[in-house]
């Protein structure tokens, strides 16, 4: 597993929030849609992806959210675009169990590491999650 710092998951977190490069409406057809909120947070996301072949082509998100649920949204988009269903399907499980303290395949959660303390603040992995489990159901049937 992949050593950070707390300053380095800060600087992860805080870039994912401030400039999220898939945050935004997608302008295409094609996308699948899953509406998540939180009723402790402010939370109100859509999540939408495209999957075409068998494969995500784009992963994207809009609505309002707190720095935790962005950033891990935003990064969560990264880490399934360009991957096979069971892939993405793999890596969302592996960031679950890292966020519930079980063994986990790091490698494949990319930068989402930065979230590995999120369970010592059980109020934040609804935050953490919420992208993710989004990004799940619609890929349950895939």
């Amino acid at each position: 597993m992949p050593t950070l710092t707390n300053e380095m998951m800060r600087s992860i977190i805080m870039d994912h929030y401030s400039s999220p490069l898939h945050k935004h409406v997608p302008s295409e057809e094609g996308y699948e849609k899953w509406h998540m909120h939180s009723d402790n947070c402010i939370d109100d996301l859509n999540i939408y992806l495209k999957v075409e072949n068998g494969k995500v082509v784009d992963a994207c998100f809009d609505g309002v959210a707190c720095t935790i649920s962005t950033a891990s949204t935003d990064i969560m988009c990264e880490v399934v675009i360009g991957k096979t269903t069971d892939e993405a399907k793999f890596a969302i499980e592996q960031y679950n169990h890292m966020i519930h303290e079980e063994p986990f395949d790091a490698d494949v959660i990319d930068e989402a590491i930065a979230f590995i303390n999120t369970s010592k603040q059980a109020a934040r992995i609804r935050c953490a999650t919420i992208g993710w489990n989004a990004a799940d159901n619609i890929l349950k049937d895939k």
